[in-house]
């Protein structure tokens, strides 16, 4: 992973700030591009698990189909009301489809992980639930920006 801070390097969030920021978070906004060109932003739940971010999208939409056609992504992840207290991160990638799709559960081992931190995160449970409708994407970043404006 590549850190691409060029500037604001006083508010950048280390290492360890960055995983704990990530590992609390619970929605991101993901931007994809179509293939005209158009950007399209959505908002998702993910899990961090130190290394990646995991989506779970519905396979039916319009983001799905955008990273079918080119997986490269961004996604923000932020926090903050007051100027003061503004924090975040962009990472930016790209996506790598993993398990059946729509996700119904099969054995995957490279899923436990993820969904055992995205059930407990968001649902308060130790198994995922399926609904048939979603799929997983990877995101291990090419790169990240952070900042942390509760260091000035």
């Amino acid at each position: 992973m590549t850190v691409t801070q060029r500037r604001g390097r006083r508010i950048m969030m280390t290492p360890g700030e960055l995983d704990e920021f990530l590992a609390e978070q619970r929605t991101c906004r993901v931007a994809t591009v179509s293939a005209d060109g158009r950007p399209h932003v959505s908002a998702l739940w993910f899990a961090w698990d130190g290394t990646s971010l995991w989506l779970y999208s519905i396979t039916r939409s319009r983001r799905w189909a955008q990273l079918r056609h080119d997986p490269q992504l961004a996604v923000v992840v932020d926090d903050g009301e007051e100027y003061g207290e503004l924090r975040g991160a962009e990472l930016s990638g790209t996506a790598v489809f993993v398990g059946e799709a729509p996700r119904t559960g099969e054995v995957c081992p490279e899923l436990e992980l993820p969904e055992r931190l995205f059930a407990r995160k968001n649902f308060g449970m130790d198994e995922m639930p399926h609904d048939g409708r979603h799929a997983w994407l990877r995101l291990t970043p090419d790169s990240v920006a952070s900042w942390d404006f509760r260091k000035l």
